[in-house]
C-alpha cells in the first residue's frame, strides 16, 4: 500500500491534471454540471456492478472514474463565471467553491455526526455507544441537529433513488428513530395481509363504464396493492439484515448466467428459442442449475 505522502503527491497530480484539462481539451472546457449529471449516474452505476461482481480491479478503476467527476464538479465551481445551463447570461451568480470547500464541509459534517468518536459523552445517546445500530440511531438524531441538514426524519432521501432503494432507506430511517416492528418475525403478518390484498384486487373484476375509467381504476388499484406487497418484503428483508438490492442484483446475475446456457445449448442443437417447447426449454434450464450446483460442490 501507499504512504501518506504518496496518497497525497496522486490526488495533487489528479488536481493538476484537471486544471490543464479544463483549460486545453475543447470537450472538458465546454462542460457544465447540466451536461455531466447523466455520466456521473451512468459511472456510479458502473461502480455498483462492480462491487456487485466482486471484481476489485474494476473497483478501482470504476472509483476513479467517480473521483473524476468529483473533481471535476469541484472544478468547475471554482470558476469565476461557472454556471449550469453553458450560457453564463442566463444563470444567476452563485457562490462559488472548490475542492478544498468539499473536503472540509465533508471533514466538519464527519466530525459533527460522529460524537462518540470526537465529542464528549453528553452527546452520545445513553452516555455509550455499544454497536453500530447505536451508532445510526444517534445518526439520525444528531443528523435533525445539523445546520443546513435535514430538518424531517425522511428529509434527506433523495427524490431520484431508485424505488427498491429508497424504500429501503425510508424505512431504515424511521426504523432509526423508534417507529418500527417490536419482534422482527411481526412483519410476516403484514406480508400475507399484503398478499391476501393483492390477490383480492386481481380476482375483482374492474367495474364497466362507457369510458373505460372502471379498467383504469382497477389497473390503480393493482398498482396500489403490489407496491405495497414489494414494500412489505422490502420491509422484512431490512429486518432480517438483508439488502433487497444487493440479493435481488444476485438474482439478475444467476438468472441472466443460467438463461445465457440454455441460449448457447439451444444454439448447438441448432434450435432457434422461439420453436422450442417451454418443456424442452425448462430441460435446459435444470441442467444450468445442476451445473452450477456442481461447480458450487467441487
Amino acid at each position: 500500500m501507499h504512504s501518506r505522502e504518496e496518497k497525497l503527491a496522486a490526488f495533487g497530480r489528479l488536481l493538476d491534471i484537471m486544471d490543464d484539462l479544463r483549460e486545453k481539451c475543447p470537450w472538458d472546457r465546454k462542460q457544465t454540471f447540466d451536461s455531466l449529471r447523466q455520466n456521473t449516474i451512468e459511472e456510479t452505476y458502473e461502480l455498483a456492478t462492480a462491487i456487485s461482481r466482486h471484481d476489485m480491479d474494476e473497483i478501482s478503476k470504476e472509483l476513479g472514474d467517480v473521483l473524476l467527476h468529483v473533481i471535476f464538479y469541484a472544478k468547475m465551481g471554482s470558476e469565476e463565471k461557472w454556471n449550469f445551463s453553458g450560457s453564463p447570461e442566463e444563470d444567476e451568480p452563485r457562490d462559488s467553491f472548490d475542492i478544498a470547500d468539499v473536503c472540509n464541509r465533508l471533514c466538519d459534517k464527519l466530525i459533527f455526526r460522529h460524537p462518540h468518536v470526537y465529542g464528549t459523552n453528553d452527546q452520545i445517546v445513553n452516555g455509550q455507544i455499544v454497536n453500530d445500530t447505536d451508532v445510526s440511531h444517534l445518526w439520525e438524531q444528531v443528523k435533525l441537529k445539523e445546520k443546513g441538514g435535514n430538518k424531517t426524519v425522511l428529509g434527506g432521501i433523495p427524490d431520484s433513488l431508485p424505488s427498491l432503494i429508497k424504500a429501503y432507506r425510508i424505512q431504515d430511517k424511521v426504523a432509526n428513530v423508534g417507529f418500527d416492528w417490536e419482534k422482527r418475525e411481526d412483519v410476516w403478518d403484514k406480508v400475507k395481509e399484503e398478499i391476501a390484498e393483492f390477490e383480492a384486487e386481481l380476482e375483482t373484476p374492474p367495474q364497466p363504464s362507457p369510458q373505460g375509467e372502471g379498467e383504469q381504476k382497477h389497473n390503480q388499484k393493482m398498482d396500489a396493492e403490489f407496491g405495497d406487497l414489494l414494500f412489505s418484503l422490502i420491509n422484512a428483508a431490512r429486518l432480517y439484515k438483508i439488502r433487497p438490492d444487493n440479493a435481488l442484483e444476485q438474482t439478475n446475475l444467476k438468472f441472466i448466467r443460467r438463461f445465457n446456457y440454455l441460449e448457447a445449448k439451444a444454439k448447438e442443437q441448432g434450435r432457434d428459442l422461439k420453436d422450442m417447447s417451454l418443456a424442452e426449454m425448462d430441460a435446459l434450464w435444470e441442467e444450468a442449475k445442476a451445473n452450477e450446483q456442481l461447480s458450487i460442490n467441487n
